[in-house]
């Protein structure tokens, strides 16, 4: 494992704002006159949600969310007119690139708090650049460990369990580890000393394979595991977890966005078939609640936690030059020793 994991490639992940140079990525046959694309990376956009995208617009897919923002910023008619990143990519794009999405009453029928990230986390008022159409806990996942999950008032605390030695999967953001331990820099060194790997990719399949007992994975991935597998239990800690948004941003001078089809996002047909893959659209208390009235407990428990809960949990804004040195120094200074 490799001691030094805030990599530039993470520093944007994790919200934190820099510049990176990126290849544009080539598409043939492109011109002035081609139809308006929405760009997202693959498995960022629910096939359900794409599948209802009206003509002429079309949809193209990316393997990251790293060539998707290098694409928004390439110039000529190859940019897309929408794009679908997570908010931590989004941060650090140039405003320049970017026009108000056009979404100020689709904004009103969401909760409160997404008002701040429609904006970029940028002081109000401020242009609303994003449309916010999902939040995301990152929550703990467990294989075959119901004693685990009978402690699941200890929170993230339960990473630390002796038994979850060298069996934990971490993100790979180092920011979001940081915030699981509440950026206490003792309890950050045994965290990185129990983990496997730090692998947002591919610690699914770790933790499915039993190459680990415990992952930590955005809600959205746990959903659909848990409606097949159960050997699986989630818990999203009473103490809150750190918080991604999947947001859909409008180029400069992009025709204008889909606005009935940005709506369908938050309304029946569609609004079930996204829950039930994990994608959960940010509305208020009361409408999801409705909204996940017919799912078993647990999952209705995921998708809608107490509202206390999820008033703990945290967005990760983009960080001070200060700020980010100081986290770097106690990533740095928590690196495991030899063993």
């Amino acid at each position: 494992m490799a001691d030094r994991l805030w990599s530039r490639r993470q520093v944007l992940r994790s919200g934190a704002g820099g510049s990176l140079a990126l290849a544009t990525w080539g598409l043939t046959g492109c011109s002035a006159t081609a139809p308006p694309h929405l760009l997202a990376s693959r498995g960022d956009l629910p096939a359900a949600w794409i599948a209802r995208l009206p003509r002429p617009w079309q949809t193209r897919l990316l393997e990251e969310p790293d060539q998707v923002r290098s694409a928004l910023q390439a110039p000529g008619p190859r940019r897309p007119a929408l794009v679908q990143l997570g908010d931590g990519w989004a941060v650090t794009l140039a405003r320049a690139d970017l026009q108000p999405i056009g979404t100020p009453a689709l904004l009103e029928r969401l909760d409160p708090a997404a008002a701040q990230v429609a904006r970029l986390f940028a002081a109000d008022p401020g242009p609303l650049l994003a449309f916010p159409w999902a939040i995301n806990p990152w929550v703990l996942l467990l294989r075959n460990r119901p004693d685990l999950v009978r402690r699941r008032a200890e929170g993230w605390g339960l990473l630390l369990d002796p038994s979850l030695a060298g069996a934990v999967v971490l993100p790979s953001s180092p920011r979001v580890v940081l915030e699981l331990v509440d950026r206490d820099g003792e309890r950050l060194r045994r965290l990185r000393r129990q983990a496997v790997a730090f692998n947002d990719h591919d610690g699914l399949n770790l933790l499915l394979s039993g190459k680990a007992e415990a992952a930590v994975v955005p809600r959205q991935r746990v959903v659909p595991l848990l409606r097949r597998d159960p050997r699986l239990a989630a818990v999203l800690p009473d103490q809150g977890a750190p918080l991604g948004w999947n947001l859909l941003l409008s180029s400069a001078e992009a025709t204008a966005a889909p606005i009935d089809w940005l709506a369908e996002v938050l309304e029946p047909p569609l609004l079930p078939r996204l829950l039930a893959a994990g994608w959960v659209p940010p509305l208020p208390d009361a409408v999801l609640e409705r909204a996940v009235a017919a799912f078993p407990q647990e999952l209705r428990q995921l998708l809608h936690p107490p509202a206390a809960v999820l008033a703990r949990c945290r967005s990760l804004p983009p960080l001070a030059p200060a700020e980010l040195l100081r986290l770097q120094a106690l990533w740095d200074g928590a690196a495991p020793g030899p063993s």
